[in-house]
């Protein structure tokens, strides 16, 4: 089977797509085929850091795919199949012809959107809704998601949506206004000095810009990008952490027309370094998916 691998840090010149020995599913693991994944910003930073397992290195964190062997009862062989891994931590990367995965990573996919669309769900789908728990948003309450087109933005703001919040959105370029209203958002802005000083209940930031003074007194911070926090009281990191019950939750929302997991561009895996690249310019207002 193939895999994609680096075995140092560096660019996207590094990546590299070789064959590997298939991994065998231990007892309470599913071997999965691979049919779809995507670029995450953690991919590009585990790439270029010194961060991460031994080499070489399987990167990789989202999954689509079908089961094809299994040791547990929760699946069987056919079953179409999310799942996240976190692969800094545990070194099992998902950008694999077949992945060996534990059953408790893994979700049933959604059954009104194809594979290789649901491969965006996962790490931005979990990212987004663990940072909405940390900000526990009530019924009528305003909220500001900054980077609203990016992946965990637009989920964001389905989410708060789905619960009564009223939010709005700052972008990082005017051309994304457009794209970020067609979210629902009752005001998209391309600009900081816009943002009306103490008028939001919480603001959930995912492009690592300080709109601290945006925020009401007594409000909610909590940020999941990598720059520091603003010195506000309460501000918060969320970190996301595997969790199939929450994963499970963001299937249910997709197949009720909640949320939608969106893929601005295509490539196949074999051209990862290109899919790379793309990535890493910015100005995307959708995921870039990795086709096996």
């Amino acid at each position: 089977m193939f895999a994609v691998q680096i075995d140092r840090h560096g660019g996207p010149e590094l990546l590299t797509v070789r064959d590997v020995a298939p991994p065998t599913p231990k007892l309470g693991e599913v071997l999965v085929r691979t049919v779809a994944s995507t670029l995450n910003p953690v991919d590009w930073k585990t790439r270029v850091w010194d961060v991460g397992p031994a080499f070489p290195m399987t990167l990789g964190w989202d999954i689509a795919g079908i089961v094809i062997a299994s040791r547990t009862p929760d699946f069987a062989i056919g079953d179409r199949v999310v799942a996240m891994s976190a692969q800094v931590a545990t070194g099992l990367g998902t950008w694999a012809e077949l992945v060996a995965l534990p059953a408790r990573l893994v979700s049933h996919a959604p059954v009104s959107v194809p594979l290789t669309e649901a491969a965006a769900l996962p790490l931005a789908g979990v990212t987004a809704f663990q940072a909405l728990a940390r900000l526990n948003l009530a019924q009528g309450e305003r909220l500001l998601v900054t980077g609203a087109v990016g992946a965990v933005g637009r989920t964001a703001v389905a989410l708060a949506a789905h619960g009564g919040a009223v939010a709005d959105g700052l972008v990082s370029r005017e051309e994304h206004l457009q794209p970020a209203r067609s979210l629902g958002l009752q005001h998209a802005s391309a600009s900081i000095a816009d943002l009306k000083g103490e008028s939001y209940d919480a603001i959930f930031d995912t492009a690592g810009v300080d709109v601290s003074h945006a925020l009401a007194s007594g409000g909610r911070y909590v940020s999941v990008a990598d720059e520091p926090l603003p010195s506000i009281p309460g501000a918060q990191k969320s970190y996301v952490q595997e969790n199939r019950e929450h994963l499970a939750e963001l299937v249910r929302l997709v197949d009720a027309d909640v949320l939608r997991p969106h893929i601005a561009h295509y490539f196949s895996v074999h051209q990862v370094r290109a899919a790379h690249e793309l990535f890493e310019k910015g100005g995307l207002t959708g995921k870039v998916g990795l086709c096996f």
